[in-house]
């Protein structure tokens, strides 16, 4: 997956977030849809994660290619 693909995965789930979230807002949402929510935004992180890999290797001239979506544990771990 190179840059242009993951961020139009990212930009695919933000729009599927943003629905969610207004929804939420709304009517509410019921358990299958708190639940994709919650995967979405789990899958976001992973999404910036590989973008920052894949950017930060090209940046140490190393091959993006390399760059791996890791597992949630890892990704939703991070402190900021």
């Amino acid at each position: 997956m190179d840059d242009k693909q993951v961020l139009d995965r990212i930009g695919g789930l933000v729009e599927e977030e943003h629905t969610l979230e207004r929804q939420a807002t709304g009517e509410g949402l019921d358990e299958q849809q708190k639940a994709r929510l919650h995967e979405v935004e789990i899958q976001l992180d992973q999404c910036w994660d590989l973008l920052r890999q894949r950017r930060a290797r090209r940046n140490a001239g190393q091959d993006p290619e390399t760059a791996r979506v890791r597992p949630e544990g890892t990704v939703e771990g991070y402190l900021q």
